[in-house]
């Protein structure tokens, strides 16, 4: 195993920072999959697009982090031989730390599938681990105290493991998924006790929980995380949050551009996890749903392109434009 440094090339761990060191306090340390993703959607094909949930959650954060002049993005993950120095590139320009990224011998992890009619599922045609499948999370010592820990869509096991290798300043968040619960339900049901806030989809919620009345089913999770704050991501309905002070209950961005939805839930987890670096101490419900209306907005571009390239060339003035029209809509302040 051997690092990336930012400029592409193979050195020694100590010498791939862009910083002489990281402060204690860095913002995000975002732990997940960096993947090659192929996929066709009724708007074209692409092959080989950067994709993961690190990916996205990275390109997201780190907008915000640039925007408001942020202590810092690191991304955890490994990587095949395969892996393009020109996509090292674009995690340096956007400003990402990627000294925790591992090269492994072998092949990136890579995922096709497509989407069909309203896009509101992605159908998986094969799925190749590579690298990944025998992936284990290390946190460089200079990053394991950041303010907000997103522990992206991984084994619960490895959630677990970067979770006892970090001193997470604020708050930490894990999301998962739909095989996790069918394969490895016992790990994610310990894991999501350790975490402050954790993120499901609406059917992973009612999987998990065994009811199909959504709220019933967030009351449950919320009885086996033993509390603390779940965010229900609702697709194009939204979003659901149960927290200790009421329900937070907000509409997605009517985006007229479907394009891919692919990472759309990881970029809304990055914008979510960066916003919650501004403050200290408990999340309040009001701080949660303001994150909301900043993960919502976000995610609402990432879905008008294919892969990363929405979110990585987003400006600042057209983001404000669409938050003050999500602000409307919503008659949020």
């Amino acid at each position: 195993m051997r690092r990336i440094s930012l400029q592409g090339i193979l050195q020694s761990p100590t010498s791939m920072s862009t910083k002489t060191c990281w402060d204690d306090s860095m913002d995000v340390l975002i732990v997940g999959s960096l993947a090659y993703d192929s996929l066709e959607t009724p708007m074209g094909s692409r092959e080989d697009e950067l994709g993961g949930s690190a990916s996205y959650g990275g390109f997201s954060a780190a907008f915000h982090n640039r925007k408001n002049g942020g202590n810092g993005v690191a991304l955890v993950g490994v990587v095949g031989q395969d892996f393009k120095s020109e996509h090292l590139e674009w995690y340096r320009n956007s400003g990402l730390e990627i000294s925790g990224i591992e090269e492994n011998e072998g092949e990136t992890f890579r995922w096709k599938g497509s989407y069909h009619g309203d896009m509101a599922e992605a159908v998986t045609h094969e799925t190749h681990l590579n690298v990944f499948e025998s992936f284990q999370p290390k946190v460089p010592e200079e990053q394991t105290s950041p303010k907000v820990l997103m522990c992206a869509n991984l084994h619960p096991s490895l959630q677990s493991s970067v979770i006892s290798q970090t001193n997470v300043g604020r708050v930490s968040i894990l999301d998962s998924m739909n095989l996790w619960i069918d394969i490895a339900n016992q790990e994610l049901r310990d894991v999501m006790t350790k975490v402050d806030i954790l993120i499901l989809n609406d059917a992973e919620v009612k999987m998990l929980a065994g009811d199909d009345n959504l709220i019933r089913a967030a009351e449950s999770v919320l009885e086996m995380k033993q509390g603390g704050i779940l965010v229900v991501k609702r697709g194009e309905h939204g979003v659901l949050a149960m927290h200790p002070e009421g329900i937070i209950s907000m509409p997605s961005y009517p985006t007229r551009q479907l394009t891919d939805p692919t990472g759309c839930g990881d970029s809304f987890a990055g914008a979510m996890a960066q916003y919650l670096t501004q403050n200290s101490g408990e999340v309040s419900r009001n701080e949660l749903a303001e994150s909301l209306v900043h993960a919502t907005v976000t995610a609402s571009f990432t879905i008008e392109n294919f892969g990363t390239e929405r979110i990585r060339n987003l400006s600042n003035e057209e983001y404000e434009i669409r938050l003050s029209e999500y602000r409307r809509i919503t008659n949020t302040s």
